[in-house]
């Protein structure tokens, strides 16, 4: 008999994630605080706010009972953004059983701090929790219609990893596990940041040479970062590293290439914000990748030039024309 697991957020990656757990037999709760949106979930069968079109199984519940949520839940799906994760971790720990199981959807690092996700949930929860993270290449549209589509589970306990991907795996949908977390973390959160200087580079009609060179380098800088905290390079050329990146860079879905497109029409940031109406996780990660490669003495020039862009110390033309005239070097420095 599947045991419930609840998902924390029900955003469109959050919806997503739950219906592809009820497709495949999990009892699931996807869980929100605003009840009256939730109600509506759960009469209409979708999240028409998020996830329009993307119609929720039998076997998936939409609720904003946070306790009888956990209470029912053998494992818990955190997908709030990166920013809350902390919070919302300190709202479950009262509420959580020894033992329960918590994997993270999110994609960033902590902002101020630049801390990786698991380095938030084991400051947070402590290791008696089964700790794991999913990323990928995985737009939330696809994936809740059930296009074909695989991520990786990172995590320090394999049979906890082997666990949550057999909930998933399956109807065209393949998850693989790893025990690289700082890989598939840093995957996840930089290739945010690249995403928002290739969607400049497109908008300003800089062509495809420079989409390719940019989609290049950018995997060189979160490969130099990766490595630099343990990550091992095979991570970060699959699914959470050159996977996510080319999906994020080079598709308009990404509200993170949205984010580069509308700054290089002339939006400020706050305007392109209001215009995509989601979170745009590469906006709060860009320092913080930043602030984490200078700890660690590791140089990201491209992230650097995005940080400059969102922070108004730079025009887009400007930050192009700085990355332009680097001087030159071997391609491995």
């Amino acid at each position: 008999m599947m045991h419930h697991v609840g998902v924390i957020g029900a955003g469109s990656f959050g919806t997503a994630l739950a219906i592809q757990l009820a497709r495949r037999g999990s009892p699931t709760l996807l869980w929100g605080r605003d009840s009256e949106r939730i109600a509506q979930m759960q009469s209409e069968r979708e999240n028409q706010q998020y996830l329009p079109g993307c119609h929720f199984p039998v076997k998936l519940v939409a609720t904003s009972d946070l306790e009888a949520t956990v209470a029912e839940s053998e494992d818990l799906l955190i997908a709030t953004p990166s920013h809350a994760l902390r919070q919302t971790l300190q709202v479950l720990r009262p509420l959580l059983r020894p033992g329960q199981g918590i994997a993270s959807a999110c994609k960033g690092l902590e902002p101020r701090t630049s801390h990786l996700v698991h380095e938030v949930i084991e400051a947070e929860v402590g290791p008696e929790h089964p700790m794991a993270v999913i990323s990928g290449p995985t737009f939330a549209k696809e994936l809740g219609l059930g296009l074909p589509t695989a991520v990786t589970i990172a995590s320090p306990d394999q049979g906890f990893a082997e666990r949550i991907a057999m909930r998933m795996h399956g109807d065209g949908f393949r998850a693989y596990w790893t025990d690289d977390l700082p890989g598939v973390e840093i995957g996840g959160a930089a290739k945010n940041v690249m995403a928002i200087g290739v969607g400049i580079a497109d908008g300003l009609g800089l062509g495809a040479n420079t989409r390719a060179a940019l989609i290049t380098r950018g995997m060189a800088e979160i490969m130099r970062l990766a490595e630099a905290l343990g990550a091992r390079a095979e991570t970060l050329m699959g699914l959470a590293g050159m996977g996510d990146l080319v999906l994020t860079c080079t598709d308009n879905q990404s509200r993170n290439r949205r984010m580069g497109l509308l700054l290089a029409q002339g939006r400020t940031v706050n305007e392109a914000i209001h215009e995509i109406r989601q979170v745009v996780e590469g906006v709060r990660a860009a320092p913080e990748v930043l602030r984490l490669a200078r700890r660690v003495e590791v140089d990201m020039p491209i992230t650097a030039a995005v940080t400059a862009v969102l922070d108004g110390d730079l025009s887009p033309v400007e930050a192009v024309r700085a990355l332009a005239t680097r001087p030159a070097k071997a391609e491995t420095d």
